[in-house]
């Protein structure tokens, strides 16, 4: 594994991990919401083995990417840095993107003049979300903004907010989305900032036309799109992602049975497996079609 990092705008960064062979086919994860990179666990090391260039990136605000000054954390900042790192990828990554990271890709992608990514797995996210998810989502991130005295009660946190999900042994991964500040306490690796941004963008007088710049982008995608939704997500429900699917008929779509809203975390190797196997579908197919082309 090593540490890179993108100069997305003059002056800054997004930092990422890269694991694999930067030869090989590159694969981008995009975390959602107050997460980091270290959110996709095993993920990003089973893809390199399996043959792919492996990045998780730290979105702005977040883990050791830049914090904006000006509060720039609109969809479109994120947008704009992943079109800035695919540029300078000089070649298209599959996106992975969770949540937000899903958003980003969705616009990024569907916004473009031109197609940047080779394919996009969306991680429990859709153009229209559930209300409530969305709301138990800013309420965990509202509270403890004083932080935590122990990992101990920042472990507690996260259980109560996630209680289908078995309870680690050690702290070491959460450890990774705290910092401890000068006076003891452990504080989320995020920039407070953006929560007030995000829920200025998601008022209920905006909310229907960011539904629709979203069920726009995912229209005009072309490139072979896979959403994944958590069996017991609150945020992606049977009825939006049926809805989904019947305006975006292109895209692919599996469950991962035993996850919630957080997939890759709650049943990351299963989810894995199918980010996988799907990638590998897409790689054969653009292998054949490159045939086709060269011996009509």
């Amino acid at each position: 594994m090593q540490t890179i990092q993108f100069e997305t705008e003059p002056g800054f960064h997004v930092v990422g991990d890269a694991w694999g062979d930067a030869a090989n086919p590159p694969v981008l994860l995009l975390h959602g919401g107050g997460q980091t990179r270290h959110s996709w666990g095993d993920t990003a090391r089973w893809l390199a083995d399996a043959g792919w260039y492996a990045i998780a990136l730290d979105a702005r605000g977040h883990g050791d990417s830049d914090w904006s000054a000006e509060g720039h954390y609109s969809i479109d900042y994120l947008a704009n840095d992943l079109r800035a790192v695919i540029r300078q990828l000089g070649r298209k990554p599959a996106v992975v993107g969770a949540s937000m990271g899903g958003m980003t890709a969705l616009i990024a992608e569907g916004e473009n003049d031109q197609s940047m990514c080779s394919a996009i797995v969306l991680v429990d996210i859709a153009p229209r979300a559930e209300q409530k998810g969305i709301e138990r989502i800013f309420a965990f991130m509202s509270a403890n903004k004083h932080g935590f005295a122990s990992l101990d009660e920042a472990a507690e946190a996260v259980a109560a907010y996630l209680p289908n999900r078995p309870r680690p042994q050690d702290h070491s991964r959460l450890e990774k989305n705290l910092r401890r500040k000068a006076d003891g306490r452990y504080y989320w690796h995020w920039d407070p900032v953006m929560l007030d941004v995000w829920r200025q963008a998601t008022t209920p007088d905006k909310q229907t036309s960011n539904e629709e710049r979203l069920y726009q982008a995912a229209k005009a995608l072309t490139v072979p799109t896979l959403i994944v939704r958590g069996g017991m997500s609150d945020v992606v429900s049977d009825k939006i992602m049926a809805e989904f699917l019947d305006l975006v008929p292109h895209v692919q779509s599996m469950n991962v049975t035993e996850a919630g809203h957080m997939v890759a975390g709650d049943s990351n190797h299963a989810f894995t497996k199918a980010v996988i196997q799907f990638l590998k579908e897409q790689r054969e197919e653009r292998k054949k079609g490159e045939e086709r082309t060269a011996h009509p």
